[in-house]
């Protein structure tokens, strides 16, 4: 009997119910498209980010030392101190280690070319990696300064072996072309002097413009860079990309002075500066600081989209209850008599409560699964739309994690909004009812 009674239902009030449904519909479908964007939201912008540069920058130690003779600085442009590039590979035995999207390290050499005029000009050098990977994984992610800086314009290639790119502006001091060779002759390394001069030829295989003073480099690739210098193995600085947690005032205390408890929470958050401290202590030598100014732009954005998005998400959820309510209040003000009987026939107040909450209930299940479908398809275009990484193609977000939550917040909402209805039905005087309707 309980079942006939439900179908009934549907089927006698099939307008109010899909006035009803529709409402949970459209409120689960926001629902959905918010919490399916703020699953991917900090990697995405993160991406639209990166044309900030790394946030985190390693150098040596040492070059924190300050050398003064006579009052006066006597320490190379480089501190005369390197990192070596095999330790880079430790980066992925950090703790966060997953988190780091692209690494650069960088090594400067100071050099003598001789232009296609035949004028000996001074250039500054700069090794860098274009395209490699930190394991011999096949599948390895690969790293380089071409990943961590997608705003660079080549044309050409990236060099290889004795190749060279040059920057937009030495080209054209220069005027250099794709496929030029560039007589070079090394006259100092990073400040110091190497001794016997050696000459040798470089290709070049593309010219780069970088809107900044790498237009006046020129691009070597790292390992090139290392022998030319004397320097095998060695790197100045590295730039990070890392995704992290926006930085807030727990992110900004001292590890040191941190309870044990609070230490490993604070080491286990992917905070830019419990990052560079695993960084620390995975290389020798290192010292690993945050870059601020991209640190709190992330942060920033995300802080306040994160904040829209909860917004959109509690007015679609509040909106979607009061029509829930509405829509509940209207079908029991048509069925009073149905519940008047049922009382005077001995249903108790349970029962019929029970009744209610099972239509409400079966229909927000069966509107909350098609608004999570919905609401999957709405995110994945709107994260085309919005955010450029993604290349202006729908991407898949279907999560199957959120059906449930959104199946249950779809519930909760039906319920607290026919809840004050149901209450209003059950104190009715069943007799008065009757009366009313004969």
């Amino acid at each position: 009997m309980f079942f006939r009674l439900l179908m009934e239902s549907f089927r006698r009030q099939r307008r109010r119910k899909l006035l009803a449904g529709i409402a949970i519909l459209l409120g689960t479908t926001a629902v959905t498209a918010m919490l399916a964007l703020a699953t991917t939201i900090g990697d995405r912008i993160h991406k639209e980010l990166a044309v900030y540069g790394a946030n985190i920058v390693v150098y040596p130690k040492t070059d924190l030392l300050d050398v003064k003779i006579g009052g006066v600085d006597v320490k190379p442009a480089t501190g005369g101190s390197y990192l070596k590039e095999s330790d880079l590979a430790k980066l992925r035995t950090i703790f966060w280690g997953n988190n780091i999207t692209g690494i650069s390290p960088e090594l400067p050499v100071q050099v003598d070319a001789t232009a296609p005029s035949g004028e000996t000009l001074h250039a500054n050098g700069l090794g860098l990696w274009f395209d490699h990977a930190l394991t011999e994984d096949a599948h390895a992610q690969r790293m380089g300064a071409p990943a961590l800086h997608p705003w660079w314009k080549l044309q050409g290639i990236w060099p290889h072996d004795s190749d060279a790119v040059v920057g937009a502006g030495l080209a054209a001091k220069w005027k250099l072309r794709i496929g030029d060779r560039l007589p070079v002759t090394l006259s100092t390394a990073n400040g110091v002097t190497s001794g016997d001069a050696r000459s040798f030829a470089l290709r070049v295989s593309g010219i780069v413009s970088t809107g900044d003073k790498t237009e006046e480099q020129i691009l070597l690739p790292l390992a090139m860079a290392q022998t030319i210098s004397g320097l095998p193995g060695a790197v100045w600085r590295v730039e990070v990309s890392a995704r992290t947690k926006p930085e807030d005032a727990f992110a900004r205390k001292d590890p040191e002075t941190l309870s044990p408890k609070d230490h490993d929470r604070w080491y286990c958050s992917p905070y830019a500066n419990s990052i560079a401290f695993q960084i620390r202590e995975a290389i020798p030598g290192a010292q690993a600081e945050q870059v601020r100014r991209v640190e709190q732009s992330e942060g920033t954005v995300l802080q306040r989209i994160s904040g829209l998005m909860w917004l959109v998400s509690a007015a679609a959820l509040l909106a979607a209850g009061f029509a829930v309510s509405a829509a509940m209040a209207t079908a029991i003000l048509e069925r009073r008599g149905e519940i008047g009987l049922m009382r005077s026939l001995g249903a108790s107040r349970s029962a019929i409560a029970l009744l209610f909450y099972a239509e409400t209930g079966l229909l927000a299940v069966f509107a909350g699964v098609v608004g999570y479908l919905l609401g999957s398809g709405l995110a994945a275009w709107l994260g085309a739309r919005i955010f450029a990484g993604d290349g202006g193609a729908a991407e898949a977000v279907l999560n199957p994690v959120l059906l449930p939550v959104v199946v249950a917040l779809a519930l909760a909402v039906s319920i607290a909004g026919s809840t004050p209805s149901i209450r209003s039905a059950l104190r009715m005087d069943p007799s008065a009812i009757l009366r009313a309707d004969a």
